[in-house]
């Protein structure tokens, strides 16, 4: 197991279907480090023990522990949280999914964007690689996970939505579960949700609107979210006499991967004539809900 965890997917191909899907997430207790730190200690610690995502992180971490202190929240910087989550959201469009649908991946071109990411010229670059690069290349993309999925309803995955308060209640007790990201609808809804992303971060970044960040508590508990590529990113805290007690911190990854239920909605109606196109199958679907960890696939012939 790496330092971020890991994530085993099990699958049976059986008379074309994929069948007894399981799931085995398995995260370091990273949180555990938290206890008994300053607050200010997990802010700076945060983005070194999470690296992808880290200013989403950091934020999220700050929001939390503000709000628990009765602080005043820090202003972060907006730019460089849009371009981290045109960042995560372009590796996949322009060299993940790609590959996983058959087609050469845009590789010079995103290296290129991200070597100048943070230049003068962020705009400019980011606007070619969308109109020049991205666009044609995710109209055969999608051509492709809609033919095989047999999706024409041109649907579109709803988007992440932050909502603290009712993470505040499952944190402090008073909800027995914890709120739920919504299930998937399609692979080829979350494909056009990612690229309605990028271009919702591609102009918010140009008219230099504020990241989304949200936060609920008081009195030592406090609930920081944010956005990331892969949804609605959670920090909870307790703090009691100046240090923290407790530490939760809720990705994406955790939600979805925490059982077999999303990765099965995707393949529920699907049929593969062979057990490497079931094999495809099932990589697309685990990369529609683009866990945040390596992952390895264990799929037996019936």
């Amino acid at each position: 197991m790496t330092s971020v965890g890991q994530l085993i997917v099990r699958a049976t191909y059986d008379r074309g279907a994929l069948r007894n899907i399981a799931v085995d997430l398995q995260r370091p207790s990273v949180a555990r480090l938290f206890i008994g730190q300053l607050p200010d200690v997990v802010i700076k610690t945060v983005p070194y023990l999470f690296t992808l995502c880290a200013h989403a992180q950091r934020v999220a971490a700050q929001a939390a522990v503000n709000v628990a202190l009765g602080e005043r929240p820090r202003a972060p910087d907006h730019t460089e949280l849009w371009i981290e989550v045109l960042h995560e959201n372009l590796w996949r469009l322009l060299l993940d999914w790609p590959l996983a649908v058959g087609l050469l991946p845009a590789k010079d071109a995103f290296i290129a964007w991200r070597a100048n990411r943070n230049g003068d010229d962020v705009v400019a670059t980011t606007r070619t690689l969308i109109d020049d690069v991205l666009q044609p290349l995710a109209v055969d993309c999608l051509a492709r996970l809609v033919e095989a999925a047999g999706d024409d309803n041109h649907r579109t995955q709803a988007p992440a939505v932050l909502a603290p308060e009712s993470w505040l209640a499952y944190w402090q007790g008073m909800e027995a579960q914890m709120p739920a990201l919504p299930l998937p609808e399609s692979i080829p809804a979350i494909y056009r949700a990612r690229l309605v992303e990028v271009q919702g971060a591609f102009a918010a970044l140009v008219s230099q609107q504020p990241f989304p960040i949200a936060s609920a508590g008081g009195a030592g508990w406090g609930v920081g979210q944010t956005l990331t590529a892969r949804g609605v990113l959670t920090h909870a805290v307790h703090v009691v006499d100046g240090q923290v007690v407790r530490y939760r911190v809720q990705a994406p990854t955790d939600s979805l991967f925490a059982d077999a239920r999303p990765l099965a909605m995707l393949l529920a109606n699907r049929r593969f004539v062979t057990l490497d196109q079931a094999r495809q199958g099932l990589d697309q679907a685990i990369l529609a809900l683009d866990p945040c960890l390596p992952y390895t696939v264990e799929l037996q012939d019936a």
